[in-house]
């Protein structure tokens, strides 16, 4: 790998909101979509990823990511810049 990590957002189907991390970002939405990513996002497909970070390292983006599954839905909705529709 190139030594990047990435923290991620997708929304699902059904307009909830998962966060994950990852360091292929490309092959891990394709995973999700295929039905073999988290058991959260299995029942609700397709996903589509809405939002993004590059960080340098594991533990960056682990610590990123349970940052921003502590955020309510309206912060994370800012967050990537959607409204709730």
């Amino acid at each position: 790998m190139d030594g990047k990590y990435y923290v991620y957002v997708v929304r699902c189907c059904d307009g909830t909101l998962y966060t994950g991390w990852t360091n292929d970002l490309h092959n891990r939405i394709r995973t999700h979509n295929a039905g073999k990513g988290a058991k959260y996002t299995r029942s609700r497909l397709p996903v589509r990823l809405v939002y993004s970070e590059t960080l340098s390292s594991e533990r960056e983006a682990r610590s990123r990511e349970w940052r921003l599954k502590r955020l309510s839905r309206a912060e994370k909705l800012l967050l990537i810049g959607a409204d709730e529709r």
